[in-house]
C-alpha cells in the first residue's frame, strides 16, 4: 500500500507530491486540482521503469517493456491514495494498458533527478 512521502518542494505552478511503497514510487503534479503530469517508477527497485503522462504530451515508457501484471499491482496498492488522485491515475493506467502496443520506449534505462533518489 502507497504512502505519501512529505517535504517535497513544489514546482509551481504545480504541487508535486510522492507516493511510495516497496514496489512502485509515484509522483504526481498538480495544478488548479487536477493532475497535470504523473511518473509510475516501478519494480523492485523502483527505479528500472517508468511510465509517465504528461497532460500535453501524452504518454511515455522508460524502461523494459512494463510485466502484465504491474496494472493490477498498482490497483491493490493505491488503495491508500487520496481518492481524487487515485481515480486519475488509475484511469490512464488503465489507458495506456488498453494501447499499450502503441506506446514505445524511450530508453533502457530510467533516469532520476536528484530529488527523487
Amino acid at each position: 500500500m502507497m504512502r505519501e512521502i512529505f517535504g517535497l518542494a513544489d514546482d509551481p505552478p504545480a504541487r508535486r507530491r510522492w507516493f511510495h511503497d516497496d514496489y512502485f514510487d509515484l509522483f504526481v503534479w498538480e495544478a488548479s486540482g487536477e493532475v497535470t503530469l504523473f511518473q509510475l517508477c516501478y519494480g523492485v527497485d523502483s527505479s528500472g521503469r517508468a511510465l509517465v503522462w504528461d497532460k500535453g504530451r501524452g504518454f511515455f515508457h522508460d524502461g523494459p517493456p512494463a510485466p502484465e501484471d504491474v496494472v493490477t499491482r498498482f490497483d491493490d496498492a493505491a488503495t491508500a491514495l487520496p481518492e481524487d488522485i487515485r481515480g486519475e491515475i488509475r484511469e490512464k493506467i488503465h489507458e495506456f494498458a488498453g494501447r499499450r502496443l502503441g506506446v514505445t520506449s524511450r530508453r533502457k534505462q530510467f533516469r532520476r533527478a536528484a530529488w527523487q533518489r
